[in-house]
């Protein structure tokens, strides 16, 4: 399981800094989109995986650290789903006025000759 978040994470990464250097504005919003959920998997996997365990403990069993998952990277991850839904957002409605203004959609606001 971890190999395959390792590699879940490396190709999210690799492909959103490819489409950050991208000419194209709606290239730019997607690959900082992927990046952030990189970032949110790779802070998700910092707080242990575990599979088949119950995730609240009861009052009258031992307290075995070792075998709970930290609940701080998951609480981190949901309000960065939440702010980065609202950044994506935001940015396509930037995009759409940017336009707009200078009838095209390419970074530096004018198209190659």
């Amino acid at each position: 399981m971890e190999a395959f978040l390792a590699i879940a994470i490396g190709i999210l990464s690799g492909s959103g800094i490819w489409l950050l250097l991208r000419p194209r504005t709606f290239q730019v919003i997607v690959g900082l989109a992927l990046l952030s959920y990189a970032v949110n998997l790779f802070i998700f996997g910092t707080g242990r995986l575990r599979s088949g365990q119950a995730p609240i403990i009861a009052a009258d069993s031992p307290v075995v650290v070792a075998g709970v998952a930290d609940p701080v990277p998951q609480a981190l991850v949901l309000t960065a789903i939440v702010i980065g839904f609202a950044t994506t957002a935001l940015l396509l409605v930037v995009l759409l006025a940017a336009r707009g203004v200078t009838g095209t959609d390419h970074v530096d606001g004018r198209e190659p000759q």
